[in-house]
C-alpha cells in the first residue's frame, strides 16, 4: 500500500517554522481567500519563502536547492530549454544526468506543468525544488549567457534617461518623430527608455504612469498607493519620440494629435504579462498620456486581504450567495469598487453558475465568465447588453456601472426575476445610493424591493511594516475627526517614517474601509416613503452598519494606518481644513 504523504502544515510544525495554532488559524483564513497555506503564511510574515520550498521538497521527497547558498547556480544552463519556458514557468535547467533533464522548480504540486514540460522538451524530468523568490531573483539578475536582457532598473534618484539615449534622441530634434520608435529590438534608444519606464513602474507597484508635456520639459509621474510621485523630468526634445513610441505600442494612430485616443499594451514583465490601458488626451503643450497598469493578480488577492473586518466579511459572504437581488458597491473613482466585485465573482465562479458581465472597458479577463465589452459607437450599450443577457439564462450578472434610469430599471427587473445582480454607483456613501436611484427616476417601491445590500468603500494607505513607529504625540485634530480619545490612542497609534522598502513614503500598499448597509423592513419602508438620507443612515447604523470612519478607527488602533489617512479618505466633514 502506498505511503500517504504528510500534510504540509504538519511538516512546517515539525521543522519548528510555525506553531500548530498558527497553522490552524491560517487554514481558516485560506478557506475564505482560496490561497494556499504556504502562500498565506509567507504573506503574514510567519515564515520565509525558502522554508515553504524546503517543506514542499520534504513532502514530495525531492531535493531542495538553495540557489544562493550552494554551487547550483554554476550548473544552470539556460541553453537546454527554450527561453519562453524559463520566463513563463520560472524554471531553471541544471543539465542532464543519465538521460534525465534536471529542472529546478518552485511548485512540485503542479503535475500539469510537469506533463507539459515532458511533452515540450521530449525528455524525462527529474525535479528539484527551490524557493520561487530565489529563482525570480536569479533570472532578474540576467544570470547565464542566454538569459534575456531585462530592462535595467534605475536607482530612485537617478534619471531614466542615460547619456546614450539622450544623445541619440538629440539627433532627431528637428524631426516630427524619431525613426527608432518602430524598431522591434532593444537597441533603439527610445525603445530602451519606454521599456525601462514601464518595467520600473510595475516593479514599484504603480497603478498609473503619467506622461505630461510641459512648456520646457516632459514630466513623468507614477501613482503609487493612490498618491502621485514625480519620477523624472525628461528633455522637451524627447517629447515627440516618446509619445509616438507609446502610441505605436498601444495600437493607436500616431499621426492623430487633435482628438482623444484609447489603446492597450500587453507587455511581458518578470514572470507575468502585464496589461496597460492607454489614454491619450490633447493638451496645451502636447498630448498627455496616462497608462493604467492592470494586474490580474490584484483582483485575486482574497476578500480578507482587501481589508474586511471579520463581522463585515461574514455578512458580505452571506449576501453574495443569495439567489437574487441587487448588491451595489459605491464610492468615488479609484476606491477599489471593481476589485471588490471581481473578488466576489472569483469566489462564485464555479461550473454550476453562469456569470455574465457588461463592462466599459473589460479590465481583467476571467476564465469561465462571459464578459461583454460596451461599445457605444455600434449601439452595444449597457442597456442592450443587459437585455441580451437576460435571454442567456445567467445566474449572476455584473453591470460595470449604473449610469442612467434605463440601465437601473433593467438591472432591477433582472433582480426581481431571480437573478443576482452586482453593480457600482458613484455616490459618497452607502445610504445615498437609495436616493440616487430614485433621483434617476426609478420608482421607490422597485428600489426598496430589489436591493439586498449596499456597500460604500474607500482605499486607505497602509503603513510600511518595515519602518512604522508608535506616534507618541498624534495630532489631536485628526484624532477628533476619527473619534479617538487620547486614552484610546495611547500606545496604539502609529505614524509613517520612510525607508527604502516604501520609497521613503512611510506607506506601502492599500486596504479598503467599508460601510455595509443591509436592507431590512425599516429601511425598505423609509426608501418607499422617500425619507431623507440622514434618516436612512440613522436606521442603517441602528441596524448594525459600521460607518467608514468607525471601520477606519479599528485599523488605526491596530497600527495598520494613521488617523490623518482615514480622516482624509473617509471625507469626514472638516477634514480638508485639518489636513491642509
Amino acid at each position: 500500500m502506498a505511503k500517504s504523504r504528510k500534510k504540509f502544515g504538519e511538516i512546517l510544525v515539525a521543522m519548528g517554522a510555525v506553531t500548530q495554532k498558527q497553522v490552524e488559524d491560517t487554514l481558516i483564513k485560506t478557506k475564505a481567500s482560496g490561497k494556499r497555506i504556504g502562500e498565506a503564511l509567507v504573506e503574514a510574515g510567519l515564515i520565509k519563502d525558502e522554508q515553504v520550498a524546503k517543506a514542499l521538497a520534504m513532502q514530495w521527497g525531492l531535493e531542495y536547492v538553495d540557489l544562493f547558498g550552494s554551487k547550483a547556480t554554476e550548473q544552470v544552463d539556460l541553453k537546454l530549454i527554450p527561453e519562453d519556458l524559463v520566463k513563463k514557468y520560472q524554471i531553471l535547467p541544471l543539465g542532464k544526468v543519465n538521460g534525465r533533464l534536471q529542472l529546478v522548480i518552485h511548485d512540485p504540486t503542479d503535475l500539469e506543468l510537469e506533463d507539459l514540460l515532458r511533452f515540450r522538451l521530449n525528455a524525462e524530468i527529474e525535479k528539484k525544488v527551490a524557493a520561487r523568490s530565489q529563482i525570480k531573483s536569479f533570472l532578474e539578475q540576467g544570470a547565464g549567457k542566454t538569459a534575456a536582457p531585462l530592462a535595467k532598473m534605475v536607482e530612485a534618484g537617478e534619471s531614466l534617461v542615460s547619456e546614450s539615449i539622450d544623445r541619440s534622441i538629440d539627433k532627431s530634434v528637428d524631426k516630427s518623430m524619431d525613426k527608432s520608435i518602430d524598431i522591434a529590438g532593444e537597441d533603439a534608444p527610445i525603445v530602451r527608455l519606454v521599456s525601462r519606464m514601464l518595467t520600473e513602474a510595475v516593479n514599484m507597484r504603480a497603478s498609473d504612469v503619467h506622461i505630461e508635456p510641459m512648456a520646457d520639459r516632459v514630466r513623468l509621474r507614477y501613482r503609487i498607493d493612490g498618491a502621485c510621485m514625480e519620477r523624472d523630468n525628461l528633455p522637451k526634445r524627447m517629447q515627440n519620440a516618446l509619445l509616438s513610441r507609446v502610441k505605436l505600442m498601444s495600437g493607436v494612430n500616431i499621426a492623430e494629435r487633435r482628438v482623444p485616443q484609447d489603446g492597450r499594451i500587453k507587455l511581458p514583465i518578470g514572470e507575468s504579462t502585464v496589461d496597460f490601458r492607454v489614454s491619450a488626451c490633447p493638451a496645451y503643450h502636447g498630448e498627455s498620456v496616462v497608462l493604467r497598469i492592470l494586474r490580474p493578480d490584484s483582483v485575486k488577492i482574497g476578500l480578507q486581504n482587501i481589508g474586511f473586518e471579520e463581522d463585515n466579511l461574514a455578512v458580505f459572504n452571506r449576501i453574495i450567495r443569495r439567489p437574487n437581488g441587487i448588491f451595489l458597491v459605491t464610492g468615488p473613482t479609484g476606491s477599489g469598487k471593481t476589485t471588490t466585485l471581481y473578488s466576489a465573482l472569483d469566489i462564485l465562479n464555479r461550473p454550476d453558475k453562469k456569470i455574465i458581465t457588461a463592462e466599459d472597458p473589460i479590465e481583467y479577463n476571467f476564465e469561465g465568465i462571459n464578459q461583454c465589452q460596451v461599445n457605444d459607437k455600434i449601439g452595444l450599450t449597457f442597456s442592450s447588453i443587459l437585455r441580451t443577457m437576460l435571454r442567456q439564462a445567467p445566474n449572476i450578472i455584473l453591470v460595470g456601472e449604473i449610469r442612467d434610469r434605463e440601465v437601473a430599471e433593467i438591472a432591477i427587473q433582472a433582480a426581481l426575476t431571480g437573478h443576482l445582480v452586482f453593480s457600482t454607483l458613484h455616490t459618497n456613501d452607502a445610504p445615498s445610493a437609495i436616493t440616487r436611484l430614485i433621483d434617476m427616476g426609478v420608482k421607490p417601491f422597485l428600489v426598496a424591493s430589489s436591493i439586498q445590500a449596499i456597500m460604500g468603500q474607500r482605499l486607505i494607505r497602509v503603513l510600511c511594516k518595515e519602518c512604522k513607529q508608535l506616534d507618541p504625540n498624534p495630532d489631536p485634530k485628526h484624532l477628533h475627526l476619527v473619534n479617538i480619545t487620547r486614552e484610546e490612542a495611547h500606545g496604539k497609534v502609529h505614524g509613517p517614517v520612510g525607508c527604502s522598502a516604501c520609497n521613503n513614503q512611510g506607506y506601502r500598499g492599500r486596504q479598503a474601509i467599508f460601510e455595509l448597509l443591509t436592507m431590512n423592513s425599516e429601511i425598505r419602508e423609509l426608501a418607499f416613503n422617500l425619507a431623507p438620507i440622514g434618516e436612512i443612515r440613522r436606521a442603517a447604523i441602528t441596524n448594525g452598519m459600521r460607518p467608514l470612519v468607525a471601520d477606519g478607527k479599528i485599523k488605526i488602533l491596530r497600527g495598520v494606518t494613521t488617523p490623518e489617512e482615514v480622516a482624509k479618505m473617509a471625507q469626514v466633514e472638516g477634514t480638508a481644513a485639518a489636513v491642509a
